[in-house]
């Protein structure tokens, strides 16, 4: 798939999101809209922006993640160019409604209680916000940028876990990092070890996300490779990719973001496109 702006295309996408029936959106970033793309379909369908570029409530500046809230079944969106959260209604909606102001926007995700989790990369945080609450709680990082285990450097993406415990792809640090629910500090559950392609390194990780034994899988970006990391290992494994950057079917370009539906398939983003592995 080459980049632009037809509705079979995408530009420079990040984040998605794969629903039950896999569906699968993708916060198409150069293209400001959110897109939608059922199972075996040659084209999309803007479900979220579209409208040229700008601040008004029917437009989007380049979105970086989206899900949904199926509580009240609508999108979820970052709207990193105008550092705003927005709320947009599945059925037929035409503009959004923003839920939190002034924050500079990548990764976020929603928990069983309606909790929304945000990845700020200016700030260097992640806050969780309950339902009403446009505060927010620091749940990472938030101690100013660097290496130490209570700062993150850059963080893109996050995933919680049943116990709240927050993953959080500390993206300029090269790791992925693991806080538990009150913790002032995290542990290193993968990576750490500066940049590089071994397999105890990362290079520049972005999507992440952990299996219910608490196995990480994280979109190793600048090595075009996702890793799976198992609990409390030293060292992870390649499970796609890693044989550099292309468009062969054992090739990735610079996976970005990763999704895994209820039957174990994963769905990996890459700048280029989109592609789903089992």
């Amino acid at each position: 798939m080459k980049k632009g702006s037809g509705i079979h295309q995408l530009n420079g996408p990040w984040g998605l999101y794969v629903d039950d029936d896999q569906t699968i959106y993708v916060a198409d970033n150069g293209n400001d809209r959110i897109v939608e793309w059922k199972p075996g379909a040659m084209n999309g369908k803007v479900v979220a922006g579209g409208n040229g570029q700008g601040n008004g409530a029917h437009q989007l500046h380049h979105p970086r993640d989206v899900i949904i809230d199926k509580k009240s079944d609508s999108f979820i969106i970052s709207d990193y160019g105008n550092k705003r959260i927005v709320r947009w209604p599945r059925r037929n909606g035409i503009r959004g409604e923003t839920m939190i102001s002034n924050i500079a926007c990548c990764g976020l995700t929603i928990d069983e209680n309606s909790s929304l989790y945000i990845v700020d990369d200016e700030k260097d945080e992640v806050k969780r916000y309950k339902i009403g609450d446009t505060k927010g709680t620091v749940v990472a990082g938030g101690n100013e940028r660097g290496n130490r285990l209570d700062q993150l450097y850059k963080p893109r993406y996050v995933f919680v876990d049943r116990n709240y415990s927050v993953y959080v792809s500390d993206h300029a640090n090269h790791r992925v990092m693991k806080w538990e629910e009150g913790a002032k500090q995290g542990i290193v559950v993968a990576g750490g070890q500066t940049y590089g392609n071994s397999l105890t390194q990362l290079n520049y990780p972005e999507g992440v996300v952990v299996d219910q034994l608490g196995t990480v899988y994280v979109a190793d970006s600048w090595n075009n490779r996702i890793m799976r990391w198992p609990e409390g290992a030293i060292q992870g494994s390649v499970i796609v990719g890693g044989n550099g950057s292309g468009a062969y079917s054992n090739q990735l370009n610079g996976p970005d973001c990763l999704s895994f539906d209820r039957d174990g398939i994963s769905t990996i983003l890459a700048r280029s496109g989109t592609e789903t592995k089992p």
